[in-house]
């Protein structure tokens, strides 16, 4: 029994601790975005982030993996919600049949964790050994650059609503609840009438 953490969740599997992991990512678990190519860990299709640093899965057993974070293509966005490397290689139209896709974008994420504005240079060594026989790698490099500048945009606005939060925190009317509060006590209280002279 082998204990796997995959996209967050944690499967105890009934498999031989040399399994390699594509099989038991597609075969066992339905994960269907690591591909099988070459099967020799040449061509990267099958590619897949162990603890966050890429890896080729058909050539990884199991066993070196359990209890470690192993993420999937499907565990780094959703149909409504991209992830950034998913958007840019969809705006920059960077794929023609597909089947490197996965090894693209995968590669792309761990290139983008370790460098986050990557030169052209910088993104061709990264991606050097994930096999594109369609001939798309020059949109495959503008999607890296795409991605780039989509996931500072999301860093910026992360530490825009940080900031904003933190700014809410020290200023009362600022907080949601503002105005919800009886402001009397801080209103002066209106002037008083004179006394009238006393009445002879």
């Amino acid at each position: 029994m082998i204990t796997l953490t995959v996209n967050g969740r944690t499967h105890a599997l009934d498999v031989a601790p040399g399994v390699p992991l594509l099989t038991v990512l597609r075969n066992d678990l339905g994960l269907n975005g690591p591909k099988y190519g070459c099967g020799l860990g040449e061509c990267g299709a099958c590619s897949v982030l162990v603890g966050g640093v890429l890896a080729r899965a058909c050539t990884l057993p199991v066993g070196g993996v359990a209890g470690r974070a192993v993420t999937t293509l499907e565990g780094l966005g959703t149909r409504d919600a991209l992830h950034p490397v998913q958007q840019a290689f969809i705006e920059c139209q960077a794929a023609q049949c597909g089947y490197c896709l996965n090894g693209m974008i995968v590669a792309t994420v761990a290139l983008l964790a370790r460098v986050p504005r990557p030169s052209d240079e910088q993104a061709r060594a990264a991606l050097a050994h994930q096999l594109c026989r369609c001939g798309a790698h020059l949109e495959i490099l503008q999607a890296v650059q795409r991605a780039a500048q989509l996931m500072d945009a999301a860093a910026y606005r992360g530490i825009a609503q940080r900031a904003t939060a933190d700014r809410s925190d020290d200023r009362p009317e600022l907080r949601p609840d503002a105005g919800q509060h009886d402001r009397s006590e801080a209103l002066p209280s209106p002037p008083q009438a004179e006394p009238s002279a006393a009445r002879t």
